[in-house]
């Protein structure tokens, strides 16, 4: 099965501090767990058409879901990429209405 662009990417990350990082071109996504640095950059780079500088990746850990006084399981663990982009490239669009 091939994966595309899409598949690797999955949505953008919109926190008070991920939108602060866009000034400095640095955007946040959640992308597939089995995803590497490589396939990330390639994924960004052909879905906004950006030129990406550097890619820090983090597994993070699915939240204990509570209802009432017991743990009723866990949210699933997912990937999150902080990809920087060149001083040269042009910025996402999509993040731009946000800030």
């Amino acid at each position: 099965m091939a994966t595309t662009a899409y598949d690797i990417i999955k949505r953008p990350i919109i926190t008070e501090q991920s939108m602060a990082e866009t000034e400095a071109k640095k955007y946040t996504f959640e992308v597939a767990k089995s995803a590497n640095k490589i396939e990330i950059a390639k994924a960004v780079e052909e879905i906004f058409g950006v030129k990406v500088a550097k890619v820090n990746t983090l597994n993070m850990q699915g939240k204990e879901k509570r209802t009432g006084r017991f743990p009723a399981g866990r949210r699933p663990s997912w990937k999150k990429a902080m990809v920087t982009l060149t001083e040269d490239s042009k910025t996402i669009e999509f993040f731009e209405g946000m800030v």
